[in-house]
């Protein structure tokens, strides 16, 4: 990857700092040019100072011209820094990869269908829910995900938390050969029970009432996020051995300050592609953009909003 450094300074000014001569054409050889031309006019009269003026004035723009060339050469040839370059796209896998052949059409068929949902809501978790589980003021927000939509059958409908994580581990549990649907199922139970604690911790807790905040309420939730990544990371592993495709599923890293660098997911395009969802869901009002997200997201639905399509956000 080209490095950044390399065009820190506009090419004009480095161009004009490096490429005149300093002894020909700084102000303080101005004089010492006006002296010569005077001698000249002495001896051989005009005639002979224009042409040592001239040929002066050639060789500043030849000089000008090889300097002018060599540090166009350094600006344009682009440097190679292994520590910058970027993590290259891998590619996309099908029915047919790894061990997908092996496994029952419906294991196969599942898989296909939640992998990219699923590392997007891996996605949430590490770039959105980690900061709401510090924060209080977003203690009402985490509530939210776990507390069932009315729905105007009057039966409340499925939270974020079930539809995002809890339905596709219990879907493609139930497709897997048994070897892996007991490990699966017991991701699913580690995570469900992360999430109880969660809520708990999180619990009566909202920006804009006057409540007294427990003192272990931040650490009692950031506590509960570590044991659902634990969770859905096993869940993450297990897929992975199942379907042969190794570090297909990205795991989350533990927190530090390396985090974001070791799960190697871009975060932009994780808030450009949120953005963009958020604003076609809003194209069909609040009682589509439900139904309309979640055909987007599950790779149904052909995109016309300049959202990136799943397979691209995934393969990254």
């Amino acid at each position: 990857m080209m490095s950044p450094s390399t065009f820190a300074l506009p090419l004009a000014a480095i161009l004009l700092s490096v490429a005149s001569p300093v002894d020909s054409f700084s102000p303080s050889r101005r004089g010492p040019l006006v002296e010569v031309g005077d001698r000249h006019r002495d001896r051989l009269g005009d005639s002979h100072t224009t042409s040592s003026l001239d040929a002066t004035r050639r060789e500043w723009l030849a000089s000008s011209t090889t300097s002018s060339s060599f540090v166009l050469a350094t600006v344009l040839v682009p440097s190679f820094d292994g520590a910058s370059s970027a993590r290259e796209s891998r590619i996309p896998t099908t029915s047919s990869s790894g061990l997908l052949p092996d496994l029952p059409p419906e294991a196969v068929r599942s898989y296909l269908q939640y992998r990219f949902p699923l590392q997007l809501a891996a996605d949430y978790y590490i770039f959105d829910l980690q900061n709401m589980v510090r924060d209080t003021d977003e203690f009402g927000a985490v509530n939210d995900l776990v507390s069932s939509k009315g729905s105007r059958g009057g039966a409340g409908g499925a939270s974020r938390i079930e539809r995002d994580y809890v339905n596709p581990m219990r879907i493609i549990g139930l497709s897997m050969p048994p070897d892996y649907a007991d490990d699966i199922r017991d991701s699913q139970f580690a995570f469900e029970r992360a999430m109880s604690k969660m809520t708990k911790a999180t619990g009566g807790i909202r920006r804009g009432l006057s409540v007294e905040i427990d003192g272990d309420a931040v650490p009692n939730a950031v506590a509960a996020w570590e044991e659902g990544r634990l969770a859905l990371n096993s869940f993450f592993v297990t897929l992975n051995a199942a379907t042969g495709l190794e570090g297909e599923l990205t795991v989350i890293p533990p927190p530090g300050p390396d985090q974001i660098r070791e799960y190697g997911r871009s975060i932009r395009r994780y808030n450009e592609f949120m953005k963009k969802t958020r604003l076609c869901q809003n194209r069909g009002g609040p009682t589509l953009s439900a139904a309309w997200g979640q055909l987007m997201v599950s790779g149904y639905l052909q995109d016309s909003c300049g959202v990136e399509p799943m397979e691209g956000y995934f393969f990254q």
